[in-house]
């Protein structure tokens, strides 16, 4: 008896066998790409910032010396600074008026369609080309911006060799960018919320103000987690508008840690200082992501039943 079953399950493990092996030749690609362009590449940074390396000698181990010396270098402490300004000038100014045109496009008016699909388009755009554009547009001397003010008697501003408002100039067109692509996430959550709670909300007699704190934000909780997590990411990295705009001036008003990374590399040619810099921005992200997610860790969940 014992062997007939044995002789039973001698095809069924085979199979399985045979399932898994296929299973796992499917993932074989995603897996062989995952681990070479991306996990490869972390490692390879990590290991790098214990070297000094000029690309033309070969490297030479320092240990933690270049996380020494991160304390005393001005420049780089300067770009840690500037990249928590430039994210916290953006990320809300982005959410609040991301989630405004979300609510705007998602009421019933007319030709809400045509106007999600204009609030998107600047984010289809190249980076590179529209600072070229609003570069022009904020240039000090012949820009479009200081012309329309010089005609309405008002003295223009050195937008962009002003250290005063050059960081916030650059905000201002990221914000222009990607406020009309972060509304998409917001309105798909809008739409995700059973329409049944504000109609009980309303014969309950709640106001407007009333269903938008206790109900909307609420349950607009995964929508808001995701939406600050790719944008304090996509934040943290900026480069595009900074290298054509300012490239990092005036004086490293604008400079921030991922653009300071590439003056590490190609200018400075210390790859061993840029990759310690690139793992410090790593850690930032890392956890500022944890805290966002610990914070928005509650999920919301319809039931109806």
């Amino acid at each position: 008896m014992s062997a007939h079953r044995t002789s039973i399950r001698r095809p069924e493990r085979r199979k399985r066998l045979r399932s898994a092996l296929e299973a796992y030749a499917m993932l074989a690609p995603s897996i062989i790409g995952f681990a070479l362009f991306l996990i490869t590449p972390i490692v390879v940074v990590v290991a790098l910032s214990f070297y000094e390396w000029n690309f033309l000698s070969a490297p030479e181990f320092v240990g933690l010396d270049n996380y020494r010396e991160l304390a005393g270098d001005e420049r780089a402490m300067q770009s840690i600074g500037n990249t928590f300004y430039y994210v916290l000038l953006n990320i809300p100014i982005q959410t609040v008026l991301a989630l405004l045109l979300a609510l705007g496009v998602n009421s019933k008016i007319k030709a809400r369609n045509a106007f999600r699909v204009i609030y998107v388009l600047p984010w289809m755009a190249m980076p590179v080309a529209l600072g070229v554009i609003w570069r022009w547009v904020f240039d000090p001397m012949n820009g479009a911006l200081n012309r329309f003010l010089e005609a309405l008697g008002v003295d223009g501003v050195a937008w962009l060799t002003d250290s005063t408002w050059a960081m916030p100039v650059i905000a201002s067109v990221n914000v222009w960018q990607y406020t009309g692509y972060t509304m998409l996430f917001f309105l798909a959550g809008l739409q995700a919320i059973p329409a049944q709670l504000y109609e009980a909300a309303n014969v309950d007699g709640a106001s407007k103000p009333y269903q938008f704190f206790q109900i909307t934000l609420p349950l607009l909780r995964p929508a808001m987690l995701f939406v600050l997590i790719t944008s304090v990411i996509g934040s943290f990295q900026v480069f595009d508008t900074i290298h054509v705009m300012t490239a990092g001036g005036p004086d490293g008003a604008t400079s921030t840690l991922n653009y300071q990374i590439y003056l590490e590399s190609f200018t400075q040619r210390s790859a061993g200082y840029a990759s310690m810099l690139a793992v410090i921005l790593f850690a930032i992200i890392a956890l500022i992501t944890l805290a966002q997610v610990v914070f928005f860790r509650k999920r919301t969940v319809y039931d109806f039943s």
